[in-house]
């Protein structure tokens, strides 16, 4: 905490300090920064995107990433608790591993385990979240965007100035339940005409101590036990630090970027078998450079180059010699270029081509551990064609694979090629009516992770990737009102149908209860239908509001097994675990004159934490409403905004996962003083 409070002090000094210096020379006048919005409409890409973004972005209560996206429809946050618990996401039921984060337009990897904890994200440095289900509309991206089953694009906050101004200075600072300690700032310089830079940083703290109610009921309604008690080893300490350069050029432009994040957790467990504090604790050490140019020689040609180096060092310690004691350090590292091309052949016909290379490795402190060396190649041919009302894009994705692990009882490689395609369709049917109509269909495939193939005595190098087919059809309508009250309506319905095949799961090996195996044994069936609906009005001149509505309606059926479907607890055509039938969100927004309030509200429907969908496995529906007020204050040339937030106002106790307790009702404040 020392370190991390030293430099956090060490940077507003020198941003203060800085500020002072150019004061002299500052305009007496300065105006605060604003967000340009450049976006097409709806029906100009083939495939929309759900974005959230400005406003909508700072109201939603949200303190990560994962926070925030549970208002988007078809998505499933795994949640563990508390400020500092993992949060990892889910898109229509396909696994997070099918999930692509791409952070500033380069994938954020992760070959250990496929899982990206998105609670690492604060959104004090975010602009913008894009969730696209298939993939970008954008055919000049690199070869990996075109290889998963969804993709989220989050980007960073970008340094944009007026004529005179020279830099910006953002400081927040919040506090509130569970002990939390969240202070951060940003200093943006405008270093020249063509080239800007920005810092940030953001250290956290939190006990993680919270009350919540343990309650268990037999299937005849009698109460096995009903008590409430704290949640313990929830802390965290976690200092984020990154910088960025912004250039621009002659008909291009260039970014790079450092990112540091290094965090000491408790994990506070599974609240079974009357155990009600835990002494696990994890380390993260996170760590990457990345780099984008972007340049087009005409108007016909352009060109785009990424670069990312990465390490992240991840130690896990269960002191607990009762069941058994474990000290494991896993390190890995990560090299990755890219080169996309992009050609216009005639008016309304582009095509693409994009070559990507990336190496991986892991080390661990196991026994006997693999060591595995990952090259992967991809190579993706694109093309986009419009033709007056119709949208049409294509591609096809070549992936090849080569992993080479071994320990001293001996050495394997194994290679792996595949192609993959997808097609997308996008007609709008009348000029004067903002209607599309959409359809897409894609195949992709995920390798399995270093720990599936290589985990000492579990994993199983000889597992197949895992197939996923997307079949999706749905249509957006938007309207403009010429009305002073009614100023726009967006609306969006999609059908959907997915299979996962092969799918890795975790299998009994031999008679030992906890000795397991990695199989592909799996398949699933998802049925969909997601729908959000968004609408502002100005019912006065200075009253503002806007609401969104979103909703998810999924069959997620475990087909793997035929032969289990005989008895009362047979999973075969069970839904999957965790996943609701029934989901929605709601967000609300109004703003009179400075006086900004946003109301938010969750639920998640019944579902069960096993495929076998008996009385025994059943999980209760859940939901929170969520309130905030804010308003600014002017000081001078500074702007203090004061936000108070009410998180799960009627303290409804749940859990998203079996036995890992949530938070009742919390608060926050948070101060945010802006040059």
């Amino acid at each position: 905490m020392k370190r991390a409070t030293a430099i956090i002090s060490l940077l507003l000094s020198l941003t203060f300090t800085w500020i002072t210096s150019r004061a002299e020379v500052a305009n007496d006048s300065v105006s605060l920064s604003t967000v340009e919005v450049v976006a097409q409409r709806p029906f100009a890409k083939v495939i929309p995107a759900q974005e959230l973004e400005g406003r909508r972005l700072e109201g939603l209560n949200s303190l990560s990433v994962a926070d925030a996206m549970r208002y988007f429809s078809g998505i499933q946050i795994k949640d563990y608790g508390g400020v500092g618990g993992i949060k990892t996401i889910d898109m229509r039921s396909m696994g997070s591993n099918h999930a692509g984060v791409f952070y500033d337009g380069i994938q954020l990897g992760n070959a250990q385990n496929g899982q990206i904890d998105l609670g690492k994200f604060s959104l004090d440095n975010i602009e913008k979240i894009s969730l696209y289900n298939g993939q970008r509309s954008e055919i000049l991206q690199s070869a990996k965007d075109f290889g998963w089953a969804g993709t989220v694009y989050i980007e960073s906050r970008r340094p944009r100035f007026n004529d005179n101004e020279h830099y910006h200075v953002n400081a927040t600072f919040r506090t509130g339940s569970f002990g939390l300690v969240n202070p951060s700032a940003r200093l943006d310089l405008r270093l020249n005409d063509n080239l800007n830079a920005t810092i940030s940083a953001e250290y956290t703290y939190a006990t993680g101590k919270y009350h919540f109610r343990y309650r268990k009921v037999f299937e005849d309604g009698t109460v096995a036990w009903d008590t409430t008690a704290t949640r313990h080893n929830g802390d965290i300490h976690a200092l984020r630090v990154e910088g960025g350069l912004y250039g621009t050029m002659h008909r291009g432009s260039y970014q790079a970027k450092l990112y540091y994040y290094d965090s000491e957790r408790g994990i506070p467990g599974a609240i079974v078998n009357n155990v009600w504090k835990n002494a696990q604790r994890q380390w993260d050490r996170n760590f990457f450079a990345q780099g984008r140019v972007r340049k087009s020689f005409s108007s016909r040609y352009t060109i785009q180059g990424n670069v990312k180096y990465a390490r992240d060092y991840m130690r896990y310690l269960n002191p607990d010699t009762t069941l058994m004691y474990v000290n494991n350090r896993f390190t890995q590292h990560e090299i990755y270029a890219s080169v996309a091309q992009r050609l216009t052949i005639i008016d309304g016909w582009d095509a693409a081509l994009s070559v990507d290379y990336q190496w991986n490795s892991l080390d661990a402190s196991l026994a006997d551990f693999a060591r595995p060396r990952r090259h992967t190649l991809l190579a993706a041919l694109a093309t986009a064609v419009s033709i007056g009302p119709l949208k049409a894009q294509a591609s096809v994705l070549g992936t090849a694979v080569n992993d080479r692990a071994g320990n001293d009882k001996g050495r394997a490689t194994r290679r792996l090629s595949r192609l993959t395609p997808a097609v997308f369709l996008s007609w709008q049917p009348w000029k004067e009516h903002d209607l599309t109509l959409r359809a897409f269909y894609k195949r992709i495939f995920r390798m399995p992770t270093f720990n599936e193939l290589y985990y000492t005595d579990i994993g199983n190098a000889t597992l197949n990737p895992e197939n996923a087919d997307q079949f999706n059809v749905g249509l957006t309508w938007h309207r403009d009102f010429n009305s002073t009250i009614w100023n726009s309506i967006d609306f969006t319905v999609d059908g959907y149908y997915n299979e996962v095949t092969d799918k890795i799961i975790a299998v009994p090996k031999g008679s030992g209860q906890y000795r397991w195996m990695m199989m592909n044994i799996g398949r699933v069936h998802i049925k969909g239908v997601d729908i959000t609906a968004s609408l502002e009005t100005s019912l006065a001149p200075d009253l503002f509001i806007g609401g969104r509505l979103n909703y998810t309606f999924q069959r997620a059926q475990d087909y793997t097994d035929p032969s289990d479907s005989f008895d009362e607890a047979g999973s075969y055509k069970g839904q999957i675990a965790y996943i609701p039938r029934h989901s929605g969100a709601a967000t609300l927004n109004a703003r009179w004159r400075r006086l900004q309030g946003d109301y938010s509200f969750i639920y998640v429907g019944e579902r069960y934490h096993n495929s076998s969908n008996i009385p025994a496995n059943y999980e209760q529906p859940w939901y929170t409403h969520d309130l905030s007020l804010s308003y600014p204050f002017t000081l001078d040339r500074c702007t203090l905004r004061v936000t108070a937030e009410v998180n799960n106002i009627f303290n409804q106790q749940y859990e998203v996962i079996r036995n890992y307790p949530m938070p009742g009702r919390n608060y926050r404040i948070i101060l945010k003083f802006d040059i």
